[in-house]
């Protein structure tokens, strides 16, 4: 035993020992300058403005560069012409600009000729899918912090192309994100940003298709790309017009009446489960006005679906038209005391034909309903004539129209008999 265990055991030498490639390009050199300059080759050969030419280079040059690798140069090189430092300044090391840049897009910027510029981006993260994730990423939210530091042509030409780059799907919006640092919303740098972009953006697409873009990217409200003195929603709404954007004005003021309607409609069916008493509900809303005022029609649609949502349907179907009419009555006070003027009564009998309509359960008390508030002096008698004359909406029309014809007609020959009572 004593002398096998003296036998020296065999080593092995001169063999190397295989290291796996990801191993080997991790511990490479980082060397944009080196890239650059090879990118730079390639993209010498193609003559001024040849879009296709350019995609093709960028192609073949994918085969054999390092696009992963250097996924932040390459967009930097394509974007603003050259390579950043940290702090937004170029590198300086001698280089000349990149022989294909938005920025050599000419002024003042078309947005004709920056959707070839955009069609190469689209053809180049077509083909390295994987240029995607950095892109949106790492690469924009990084050189729009640094926006400032350009011209106001060359700013321009960069919101104006992300503009078109969000509209064609080819990033989210959640790099807009960048555009709400403290350095670039102070002097309305932001936001003259955002303006360029949206412009760009609805040239193709429509402002449904924008607000769902940025529900997609999380950009909850445009009001944190504004200074904070300026964080008002009358002051967006007046900037937004003044850049000849009417139908972003537009877009958000209808948010903020949707977010309005839901904390109301919240808040009511809160207060009526705790108290049915009138005037508590009454100053619940008139509280929430405080913090959001509503257009009279809105607010009253809000507030007839917020009361009607606090309801209990569950009663038995022979039931269903009784109740509703109890419920009605119950709440007639409330909507009384916001339903004033004429416009505002024949949005409620509206929103109430369009409620039935939908709830086919309480369809049949329409004519009920609405001499219940006819009696708790919800409407008029002008109002009720003239939604039956002229101011019904189409859901259910006809079948509306003629079961209240009797209670129209009624209505109608006691205005005649008033008026032959006044002349005598």
């Amino acid at each position: 035993m004593s002398q096998q265990s003296a036998v020296p055991k065999p080593s092995l030498q001169g063999v190397r020992t295989k290291v796996r490639k990801g191993q080997v390009k991790a511990q490479a050199k980082h060397e944009p300058a080196v890239f650059r300059d090879q990118l730079y080759k390639h993209l010498e050969t193609v003559p001024e403005n040849d879009f296709e030419g350019f995609s093709a280079k960028l192609v073949q040059a994918g085969g054999t560069l390092e696009y992963l690798k250097y996924a932040d140069a390459l967009f930097e090189i394509l974007l603003v012409g050259g390579l950043i430092q940290p702090g937004g300044s170029y590198l300086d090391d001698g280089a000349p600009m990149s022989p294909f840049s938005i920025f050599n897009a000419r002024n003042p910027p078309d947005i004709e000729e920056l959707k070839k510029y955009v069609d190469v981006f689209n053809k180049l993260n077509r083909r390295f899918k994987y240029l995607q994730k950095p892109f949106e990423e790492q690469s924009l939210p990084t050189l729009l912090q640094y926006i400032g530091r350009w011209s106001s042509e060359q700013r321009d030409k960069l919101a104006m192309t992300l503009g078109l780059l969000l509209s064609q799907g080819l990033v989210t919006a959640a790099c807009l994100q960048s555009l709400t640092k403290d350095h670039l919303i102070k002097n309305d740098q932001s936001i003259n940003i955002l303006a360029l972009v949206f412009s760009a953006y609805l040239t193709d697409q429509s402002i449904d298709h924008l607000a769902a873009t940025l529900k997609r990217g999380n950009i909850k409200d445009l009001l944190l790309f504004f200074p904070p003195n300026k964080r008002d929603a009358k002051v967006l709404d007046a900037f937004f017009r003044e850049k000849n954007l009417p139908t972003v004005a537009d877009w958000y003021t209808k948010k903020q009446y949707a977010i309005a309607k839901d904390a109301i409609m919240k808040e009511l069916k809160e207060v009526v489960e705790r108290s049915d008493d009138s005037e508590s509900i009454i100053s619940a809303i008139q509280s929430k006005l405080e913090e959001q005022r509503l257009p009279e029609a809105e607010l009253i649609q809000s507030i007839w679906q917020g009361l009607m949502a606090s309801v209990d349907w569950s009663a038995r179907p022979d039931q269903i038209e009784g109740l509703a009419l109890r419920e009605v009555g119950k709440f007639a006070p409330v909507l009384v005391a916001f339903c004033k003027g004429p416009k505002t009564q024949v949005a409620l009998i509206n929103i109430v034909q369009v409620y039935c309509y939908d709830d086919t359960r309480v369809m049949k008390a329409f004519p009920q309903i609405l001499k219940v508030l006819y009696n708790k002096d919800c409407v008029s008698d002008q109002a009720i004539i003239y939604w039956h004359q002229k101011g019904s909406k189409p859901q259910g029309r006809q079948h509306f129209l003629k079961a209240t014809e009797g209670l129209v007609k009624f209505l109608q020959e006691q205005e005649e008999s008033e008026e032959d009572e006044d002349e005598e």
